[in-house]
């Protein structure tokens, strides 16, 4: 009676939030609607930016997995399974000498539920200011930078069955201009009764629509040039808003214990954005004594002009003392045209 009750409120879930992911898309009964898609339609791309080079290095298939202190990004209702303090830091230099990084730490509240705090920073980095008249540059210097802040928490309704969430404060700048806005991440996270078979859905980014405002927007007008009584006025341009990058993710994971020291963890989601096609990641990890792993995964697939694609990496967990361990993983992922880009991860347990 539980698992159908469970079952019909993460496909009520998802029929609710239906026509939100239909937002956009093309109607084939339009005779003048041409083949595009929406890349590009929408702000705060540095949230879909996955966290974590495990993760990563898995081809972003971890909406199922959820279980280290990234959760709070990939599923959040699997911080609550943790079950002690954990703590995560993630950085990369990412293209055209941008920089990104992540980090959070979860700590639980009683036996079922757990709290988790997180920040994303991505900062475009300084440049001085250029005009046609100054080409060597005025003297100013600006810079671009995005942050999100997130409070993540979770809850285990059953043995078997978790919910969470992650609110997020959202802001872009671009030297004296700013927007912001506030989102949601909803996920659940089930065991099924197949021993290994877990299944996970999320939906990332439900927020606010989000423009840009400041000083320099703020130009002199005159609305009558004829007139010379009437002298120029301030008036403010009014930028458009723009969506945030909305996304459902549905997971599947199965873990297979080849030895009792050994085992394999194979991975997939389905991504269903609203600002590009549908795609599929695949990834899986091998995993010796509890300490070391190796993986691999393959990001994109099927998504229409993909440029990502192959991702690998390893991972060390190494226990310091009996109730403390340290992390380390590394991941690498092909980008195509744009190279590649390392990540790295490094976290506590306690």
């Amino acid at each position: 009676m539980k698992l159908k009750l469970m079952l019909i409120t993460v496909f009520s879930i998802s029929f609710a939030f239906a026509p939100i992911f239909s937002y956009g898309q093309n109607n084939s009964s339009d005779p003048y609607v041409s083949d595009v898609s929406n890349t590009g339609t929408t702000v705060a791309t540095f949230l879909e930016i996955g966290v974590g080079a495990r993760a990563q290095a898995m081809g972003g298939a971890f909406t199922s997995v959820a279980d280290d202190a990234t959760a709070m990004y990939w599923n959040p209702a699997g911080i609550s399974r943790l079950g002690g303090i954990e703590t995560t830091f993630n950085y990369s230099k990412w293209f055209v000498e941008t920089q990104y990084a992540y980090a959070g730490v979860v700590a639980p509240l009683g036996n079922s539920a757990a709290v988790g705090i997180n920040i994303t920073q991505f900062d475009f980095g300084e440049q001085p200011v250029r005009t046609v008249a100054r080409p060597e540059g005025t003297g100013e210097i600006y810079g671009a930078n995005d942050i999100a802040l997130g409070l993540a928490f979770a809850v285990n309704l059953t043995d078997r069955f978790s919910f969470g969430f992650n609110f997020k404060y959202i802001n872009q700048r671009i030297w004296h201009e700013s927007s912001h806005g506030f989102a949601m991440d909803l996920g659940a996270l089930y065991d099924t009764p197949v021993d290994g078979l877990k299944l996970g859905f999320t939906i990332q980014n439900f927020g606010t629509d989000m423009r840009l405002e400041g000083r320099d927007l703020r130009r002199a007008y005159d609305p009558d040039p004829l007139t010379y009584g009437n002298d120029a006025i301030n008036v403010n341009y009014e930028t458009d808003y723009f969506s945030l990058p909305l996304k459902f993710r549905f997971g599947v994971s199965y873990k297979l214990d080849l030895t009792q020291s050994q085992s394999v963890l194979l991975v997939t989601d389905v991504l269903h954005p609203l600002n590009n096609s549908e795609s599929i990641n695949l990834g899986c990890e091998y995993v010796a004594f509890n300490a070391f792993q190796l993986r691999a995964g393959y990001e994109s697939l099927l998504e229409r002009d993909s440029i990502s694609g192959l991702s690998l990496g390893a991972g060390l967990h190494y226990k310091i003392q009996n109730s403390m361990q340290i992390i380390i993983d590394y991941g690498w992922v092909d980008w195509g045209p744009f190279s590649s880009v390392d990540r790295f991860t490094i976290g506590l347990k306690f």
